[in-house]
């Protein structure tokens, strides 16, 4: 039966690295910035830090430096605010499924639209009473 503390850990390290980020990280290239989910091994040796940010991929590539650049300032302070033998190590991944979920919604609102269109038809005024069809 797997242990469900990596998840209670992953969870602890996700509110804390947002108190963080927002609070006590001053660095200019992290922009607005939400941890979206930290996925921690079952050994306890690694987070996986999962976030997105607004901006281009200009934006985004200077948001991945800043937080490679607080990386040991991050961990040090969670080994500080958080009761672990070992403080997992942290890696940054950037979440696209926000960006992805949008495009797929716009799509299906494409297809609905498409669709009320091809099912309405074409309406009494919008025939000419004067042409051959």
């Amino acid at each position: 039966m797997p242990s469900i503390r990596p998840s209670r850990v992953g969870d602890q390290i996700r509110s804390e690295l947002a108190e963080l980020i927002a609070r006590e990280v001053h660095d200019p290239g992290i922009g607005f910035l939400t941890i979206t989910h930290v996925t921690v091994t079952p050994d306890l040796q690694t987070a996986r830090v999962h976030y997105t940010s607004l901006g281009d991929d200009t934006a985004r590539r200077e948001t991945a430096r800043a937080l490679g650049r607080a990386r040991s300032f991050l961990r040090r302070q969670i080994g500080q605010r958080l009761r672990l033998k070992r403080v997992p190590e942290l890696e940054f991944f950037y979440d696209d499924s926000i960006e992805r979920h949008d495009r797929i919604e716009r799509i299906l609102q494409d297809i609905r639209s498409e669709a009320r269109t091809a099912h309405d038809g074409p309406t009494n005024d919008d025939i000419d009473p004067d042409s051959d069809h």
